[in-house]
């Protein structure tokens, strides 16, 4: 009895090293993916319970930013929808934390992608569309506050106004009422700001990202 008590014990950490490196690595990949998405929720929730322009708002969206990161690492292989979701998120966070123009790359990315995958949810693709043109909306506003050129701002509040009107036209098609209504509003922003006097744009406070 002992002696097969002493074989198991043994053979454990073979066994162990099979679960890890086999099959059981994309569980404890998922685990680790569902615990890291878990936290990223909680600073997000956290983050907006606070003052939307205060630094402990920021805080929270750095850590969710970080967090969603750690979801993405930790994803098994194949899991390009779940890779998707976390990483427009993730997106959203660093707009929130100083992180526009690394959060307009990467939502550039995503949308392009989704737009080249003819499975992809198109309310998904709508969700990482529209988050694009607000970070072109937001570029060209500092692009104009920092005294650049037409020339540089122009082509990006064209692509939120182009982004922010395809939204609208599809989500109308799919019957969404509410986001074709707000998508015509955010439309009639970047029309607004790319019509905007620079002295005037600068009375203005920073809009909420």
């Amino acid at each position: 009895m002992k002696r097969a008590f002493l074989v198991a014990w043994l053979l454990l950490p073979a066994a162990a090293a099979a679960y890890h490196w086999g099959p059981g690595q994309d569980r404890m990949r998922s685990d680790a993916a569902s615990d890291a998405f878990a936290r990223a929720r909680e600073e997000a929730r956290a983050a907006q319970a606070c003052d939307a322009d205060g630094p402990m708002a920021r805080e929270h969206w750095a850590a969710a930013e970080v967090a969603y990161g750690e979801a993405i690492a930790a994803l098994p292989p194949g899991s390009e929808a779940e890779s998707r979701a976390l990483r427009l998120e993730r997106a959203k966070a660093a707009m929130q934390c100083g992180k526009l123009p690394e959060a307009r790359v990467e939502l550039a990315g995503l949308v392009e992608q989704l737009q080249g995958d003819p499975s992809a949810d198109a309310v998904q693709l709508a969700d990482a569309r529209r988050s694009l043109a607000s970070a072109q909306y937001y570029m060209t506003w500092l692009l104009r506050l920092e005294g650049a050129p037409r020339t540089e701002w122009e082509p990006e509040v064209e692509a939120s106004r182009q982004n922010f009107k395809l939204v609208a036209e599809q989500a109308e098609r799919r019957g969404d009422t509410l986001l074709a209504s707000v998508a015509k509003e955010d439309l009639e922003s970047s029309i607004r700001l790319a019509r905007m006097e620079l002295k005037d744009l600068q009375g203005l406070p920073l809009p909420s990202q």
